[in-house]
């Protein structure tokens, strides 16, 4: 039996997955793999991913465009949302008609359709009881996720759970909060690195950011450091 291209996407992306699950992994290029690994494979046009704090709250760690991390940082802001309803509850939230949103996400609607989306799905970052965030996938139609496409979402977040927590973090829940404490301290050098390589070179923000991660990539560097060297101007690339 020949496999799909789809397939063939999703064994290589597990195996990406599987070689982060190492002592010091990147969380933040994890994550940044997760949501650009779902906008290939499945039918949406952006997703992103919030993380709880320290203190349980939500920010946005990871996202696939500039668009979907405008939406999110609105529904932060709002307070509500699908993600929010989806990481509270620990389940999955499908919106298939953003215009029909609950009176309560009016904010988060209005940004989503102003932003050119007019689904999404929210599935949480969950293992056993614990539920450290939520994954957002957005789509540009009207329509629920096909029953492949959202097993694929939750086989893929899973195995970003599990990556994140760690099998030690199980047992030490300091692991945990210093792991997630670092990718939202990671995140913040990186939107500051982005705003330093669009305003340097004169290109959008997600341009930026894909000359910031293939600088990482192929000087075998983790994504904060870089970033980090970038802001303080240690490195000019």
């Amino acid at each position: 039996m020949t496999d799909t291209p789809q397939e063939d996407e999703l064994f290589d992306t597990f195996a990406t997955l599987a070689d982060t699950l190492v002592d010091d992994f990147d969380v933040v290029d994890l994550l940044q793999t997760l949501v650009e690994s779902c906008v290939r494979m499945l039918e949406i046009a952006a997703a992103g991913i919030l993380l709880a704090n320290g203190e349980g709250e939500l920010e946005v760690v990871a996202s696939s465009s500039e668009a979907a991390r405008l939406v999110e940082l609105m529904q932060l802001s709002a307070e509500a949302g699908p993600c929010i309803v989806s990481f509270t509850t620990g389940e999955v939230v499908s919106l298939p008609e953003i215009t029909k949103a609950p009176a309560e996400w009016s904010r988060y609607r209005d940004s989503a359709i102003e932003q050119g989306f007019a689904s999404v799905y929210a599935i949480p970052l969950r293992l056993r009881e614990t539920t450290i965030g939520a994954l957002n996938l957005l789509g540009e139609s009207v329509g629920t996720l096909g029953v492949r496409d959202v097993r694929i979402a939750k086989a893929l977040a899973d195995v970003a759970t599990i990556g994140i927590l760690h099998e030690r973090a199980l047992v030490e829940s300091n692991v945990v909060r210093e792991q997630l404490a670092q990718a939202l301290q990671s995140r913040v050098l990186i939107e500051q690195a982005k705003g330093v390589l669009s305003h340097t070179h004169d290109i959008s923000t997600d341009e930026a950011f894909t000359v910031l991660r293939s600088y990482a990539r192929s000087n075998r560097a983790l994504l904060s450091d870089v970033a980090r060297r970038v802001v303080s101007r240690e490195l000019i690339i």
